[in-house]
């Protein structure tokens, strides 16, 4: 079952730390000196604004970008060209008029992360014909990288990560005696 939209946050944090296991196909790079992730802004924003979409799935309430804006630091310009794209895709539908926004077209639990980075990126840009035996050798194992990372995307959802992050909450949020 989803998470109520009102009892989830979804932070940076909190998705950074989710989307840890999934961090090469991301093109997440570590910094030395902090150990912290940093995921492109595009696939985070888009990642945070669908996580919002599918904590409201089980009501059908429609979200507007200036309320994901407000609870989200994403700006909502940007968050505009994000949900253009989405809507593209087809990953969302935008109802206009008063009581408007935005919602998912889709179950959270049929739409994968893989698909959503896919979406927002682009296919993987090919590689180059080997010139010698060792770029070879490296283009393979890149290659083995990808397929292993795109796996690991296919198998985790929106649903995964909303329930994944209504955990972690629950659980910082129990007291000891």
């Amino acid at each position: 079952m989803l998470a109520s939209y009102h009892t989830q946050t979804f932070s940076r944090k909190k998705l950074l730390e989710l989307l840890t296991p999934l961090s090469s196909i991301l093109k997440v790079t570590m910094k030395q000196s902090s150990n912290s992730l940093s995921v492109p802004a595009k696939i985070e924003y888009a990642l945070l604004a669908l996580l919002e979409l599918a904590s409201q799935f089980d009501k059908a309430t429609p979200l507007r970008i200036h309320d994901i804006a407000g609870r989200q630091p994403i700006p909502e310009r940007y968050l505009e060209q994000i949900f253009n794209l989405l809507r593209r895709g087809g990953l969302v539908q935008g109802l206009r008029g008063a009581k408007g926004g935005y919602t998912l077209t889709r179950e959270p639990r049929s739409i994968t992360i893989a698909e959503i980075v896919t979406l927002i990126t682009g296919e993987p840009i090919e590689n180059r014909s080997s010139v010698n035996l060792e770029r070879e050798l490296l283009s393979e194992v890149w290659k083995q990288a990808q397929t292993a990372s795109h796996e690991a995307l296919q198998r985790c959802t929106l649903e995964d990560l909303v329930q994944r992050c209504a955990a972690r909450k629950q659980k910082s949020s129990m007291f000891y005696i």
